[in-house]
């Protein structure tokens, strides 16, 4: 009789177990999809915030605390679907949910945050390269020969850190020497011509070129322009060029760097090198 009694109390406990179970079905949705939401709301945030005149630690927190009001509904709608008493609960998460944003409110600003993240390119110390991975312990470099290095992090707030992608824009210089009988004007010219036909080369501030020296043996110019920061390697070196063969077409000359070695009587050179 025993597995007859059993049968039967499976048989009138059926329905309250699929109901239970479809409760419980719902209530794992629900917290599936409050998740998925909760990393897509955060991803949003962040582009939306980085347009905002907030640091990033302000940025960060106000990211946080949507994200962690945002799970609390999740959870109490769960919580009563399953069939949990609603107040109860509501109350339990608020308290939680208070509770963790005064932590992040207070305590936030206080931990010593990266000036960078992944994907920017910096340089620490005299490691340069782009950031990969970020952990609690190190950051993870690739340098441009390919190289992967881990540097602890506390050596890199300990250090100088340049970030190349902090600005948007940078300015790049292009230094030329030509000789002394080169027509001076006419190089500054086709040097700023080239500069300002690039559409890469930002037309404010206008490019300029600038004579910077006449006493290293040559004429020194340099030219001075804006772009956007991830292009700057590129537009220097392709203007360089550019310019360089401009100059082969104009018939301008390039000067090679010179030292002059003048000998006195005092200073006569060695008998090895008379003759």
């Amino acid at each position: 009789m025993r597995p007859l009694e059993e049968l039967e109390r499976i048989q009138r406990e059926m329905p309250l177990i699929v109901e239970h179970g479809r409760h419980a079905i719902i209530a794992l949705a629900i917290i599936v999809l409050g998740l998925i939401t909760v990393k897509w709301l955060n991803k949003t945030l962040k582009k939306s915030l980085s347009r905002l005149p907030l640091t990033h630690t302000q940025a960060s927190v106000v990211r946080n605390i949507i994200c962690i009001i945002i799970i609390a509904i999740v959870a109490v709608m769960a919580a009563i679907v399953v069939g949990l008493p609603p107040r109860p609960v509501l109350q339990f998460l608020t308290i939680i949910s208070l509770s963790a944003m005064g932590i992040i409110a207070v305590f936030r600003p206080l931990i010593p945050t990266l000036p960078f993240k992944v994907g920017n390119t910096v340089k620490a110390g005299d490691l340069l390269g782009k950031v990969e991975a970020i952990t609690i312990l190190n950051t993870r470099l690739k340098t441009f020969d390919g190289t992967t290095v881990f540097v602890p992090n506390r050596k890199i707030l300990d250090d100088i850190v340049i970030n190349y992608h902090f600005t948007p824009t940078r300015k790049f210089k292009l230094e030329i020497n030509i000789l002394y009988d080169e027509d001076l004007m006419k190089a500054k010219q086709i040097m700023e011509t080239i500069m300002v036909e690039d559409p890469r080369v930002h037309p404010t501030p206008r490019p300029v070129v600038y004579l910077m020296s006449l006493n290293k043996g040559y004429v020194e110019l340099s030219g001075r322009g804006w772009t956007n920061n991830l292009d700057r390697f590129v537009v220097n070196r392709e203007l360089l060029e550019r310019i360089k063969l401009r100059f082969d077409q104009e018939g301008i000359t390039l000067a090679l760097p010179q030292m002059q070695v003048h000998y006195t009587g005092k200073n006569k050179p060695p008998s090895y090198m008379e003759g």
